[in-house]
């Protein structure tokens, strides 16, 4: 049997003058009668007995006879791969084949990795067919709220044929009339002798390959080539042949009233009895859909004669098939919550403005602005110590600043002024923490190196805060972004800044700097905003450990995946849940035949009944046919119900049968 489940446009069977030859004596007329009163047996459509071995496991080869599994208490049972002798009723090992026998109406299918393979038998009596004959037979397809008409059946007899055949060549002669080139009804003398008297010099090119363009021929005698052809063209001859041209579409259909199809030709099964029945197997895959539950196929079919409908066939019974899927054993009443990362450790970075003396680091409260700018750093030093939500750890404490001067002077400047601001905090933050000491346990180091503090979480031992000074001797990084965005200079007074800011060493720029007219304006009101206090408080969120907490919350992206596995959408499912790696994912991975991605899921997984019943299933693929065994049996035994399921699935199905899973106990052999 040769198979193709691809989309071609058109079956076509050819009946052979074999079986159509004892027909012959037979007259149409007398057949269609007989026919018409139901003397003669007339087509069958239906479905075909599933053999042992579904098509989509038959590659696997499962050579163990005998197996030995493990029942619940542990027990080893023996199972032999056999089946009854109808005569003597002893279990024998063997194979059989079964003949594709008519039954049903109806069947259940298992869908797998996405497609169903629709399968079903039509049959034309050899009592029915005549050589003149051509059969139409028509399959339409519902699924859902769609209808297709799937690709037809013909069954053609010989002398239909051979009539088609010579259609063929009575069109082919007659496409054998028709001159294709125009030119062939030139009169190429009267052409010639034309221009040898009017253009001797275009005559000349008669034996020359040389190119004559359309204004050379026109410049010689004021017509045109085509003009001049077109005198001395056979116009009868042309109209003649121009009505042969127009009637080819009538003589088409004339000679060839029913074309040989040619073109998307699908192989499948075909069987001729020892009674010169037809039977034809027809499979169509489908691909599976959401809510894809029931598929429906009906056929139609015609009798033609010369082209022409002689007889309709009645209509038959549609076939059903009933889809299970492995998506039917998704579980809705796994519930999932949103998770939210949230940062444990938090940091809040304030830049403050304090004045002080040239070339000095004290602080100074009454000095320009400072007083405002110490107020206003307390009042955040005592917010942070009352927030709610976090707890603070460290703060570092950076002294800026600006250019002038020698870099070695400045950083010894920013040094002390760094120094200077952390012991005046430090003093203001010991005496806030004491006043505390019994509410909130608080306590202060003063270090030259941040340490990370680490939350104990008890309100008898005291967090430690530690204040760090830090320093940035020239911040020519804080200088450059103010001199883009200064308005006062030009675009090309920045240039001439941007030009030295990278191309030396701090003092030397600085040096270069002075020589330009705009560095008066830069040191006057850009270099005050360098120097500064910037703080950075660390802090963490009181209570946590871990940065990742759990909500309540349902998470809505799981809750979709699970409907599309539902729905046997399984290219929608899979990216939705497999971030999940959990029971859902393991059966939307089954559903497209990632067995491997399933196992690593479900094998560490409680054993419960649908597992057991899965893993049989996976098992089965693998070929790991006593697992397979165990784990189904496990899970009838866990939930009975899916004893009567297995038969839906192929893979399980063929366990059943080939080690009579369900015999009484004495058919089954023990050693």
């Amino acid at each position: 049997m040769t198979k193709t489940n691809g989309h071609s446009s058109l079956l076509l069977l050819i009946a052979t003058a074999l079986f159509f030859a004892v027909l012959s004596s037979c007259g149409t007329s007398s057949k269609l009668n007989k026919i018409n009163k139901g003397q003669i047996d007339s087509v069958t459509f239906n479905m075909p007995q599933k053999s042992a071995t579904p098509a989509e496991i038959s590659a696997q080869k499962f050579i163990q006879d005998t197996i030995i599994i493990k029942d619940a208490e542990g027990n080893d049972t023996f199972l032999m791969k056999a089946i009854e002798d109808e005569e003597t009723g002893e279990m024998v090992a063997t194979e059989v084949l079964n003949a594709a026998t008519v039954t049903a109406r109806f069947q259940n299918l298992a869908e797998r990795r996405g497609k169903v393979d629709l399968e079903f038998l039509v049959t034309v009596p050899a009592g029915m067919m005549h050589e003149k004959w051509q059969f139409r037979l028509y399959p339409d397809l519902f699924i859902l709220e769609d209808s297709t008409r799937l690709e037809p059946v013909l069954i053609t007899g010989s002398a239909y044929r051979e009539a088609q055949l010579k259609g063929y060549e009575r069109y082919n002669k007659f496409l054998s009339r028709i001159v294709q080139d125009d030119m062939e009804f030139l009169n190429i003398y009267q052409f010639e002798l034309f221009l040898q008297r009017n253009i001797p010099e275009i005559f000349a090119f008669k034996s020359d390959s040389t190119y004559v363009t359309e204004a050379q021929f026109t410049s010689h005698y004021g017509l045109d080539e085509q003009e001049v052809v077109e005198h001395y063209i056979n116009k009868a001859r042309r109209k003649a042949n121009n009505q042969l041209k127009r009637k080819r579409g009538k003589m088409l259909d004339k000679y060839i009233p029913a074309p040989i199809v040619t073109d998307g030709i699908r192989l499948d099964s075909v069987v001729t009895t020892n009674q010169g029945d037809i039977i034809y197997h027809y499979v169509q895959t489908i691909e599976t859909r959401p809510k894809l539950r029931k598929a429906t196929i009906l056929l139609s079919g015609e009798i033609y004669e010369a082209e022409k409908n002689i007889y309709d066939l009645p209509e038959m019974e549609p076939l059903v098939y009933y889809i299970s899927s492995t998506s039917s054993f998704a579980d809705e009443t796994i519930v999932k919550y949103l998770t939210k990362v949230i940062e444990r450790r938090a940091e809040a970075n304030t830049a403050y403005k304090i004045d002080f003396e040239v070339a000095k680091s004290e602080i100074k409260p009454e000095m320009g602005e400072n007083a405002k700018e110490i107020a206003r750093i307390k009042e955040n030093l005592r917010s942070l110590m009352h927030n709610e939500v976090f707890d603070l750890d460290s703060i570092s404490i950076n002294a800026t600043a600006s250019p002038e001067g020698s870099y070695e002077l400045n950083t010894r400047l920013a040094n002390s002024r760094s120094a200077s601001v952390t012991d005046y905090f430090s003093k203001y933050v010991k005496h806030y923490t004491d006043s505390l000491e019994a509410e909130k346990g608080f306590s202060m180091v003063v270090d030259d190196m941040m340490a990370e503090m680490i939350l104990a979480g008890q309100e008898e031992k005291a967090p430690e805060i530690r204040l760090t000074p830090r320093s940035t001797p020239e911040n020519w990084e804080d200088l450059a972004e103010y001199i883009r965005r200064d308005t006062v200079m030009t675009d090309e007074q920045k240039e001439e800044f941007f030009e030295h800011y990278d191309k030396h060493k701090p003092d030397a720029r600085e040096d270069r700097l002075k020589k330009y007219s705009w560095y008066k304006h830069m040191k006057e009101n850009i270099y005050p905003k360098l120097r500064t206090v910037k703080f950075n408080f660390y802090l963490h969120r009181k209570g946590m450990i871990k940065d990742t907490i759990h909500t309540t919350v349902v998470d809505s992206n799981y809750v979709r995946g699970v409907q599309a596995l539902k729905d046997m959408d399984y290219d929608v499912a899979i990216p939705m849940l497999a971030p999940y790696a959990d029971y859902n994912a393991a059966v939307a991975y089954i559903g497209k035949d990632r067995n491997l991605s399933a196992l690593q899921i479900l094998e560490p997984m409680e054993r419960t009944a649908p597992v057991n019943y899965l893993l049989a299933i996976l098992y089965s693929r693998t070929g790991e046919v006593q697992k397979a065994v165990e784990c189904y049996m496990r899970s009838v035994e866990q939930e009975p119900s899916y004893r009567h399921r297995g038969n839906l699935d192929p893979e399980i199905s063929i366990l059943i049968k080939n080690y009579g899973l369900f015999k009484e106990e004495e058919e089954i052999i023990y050693w």
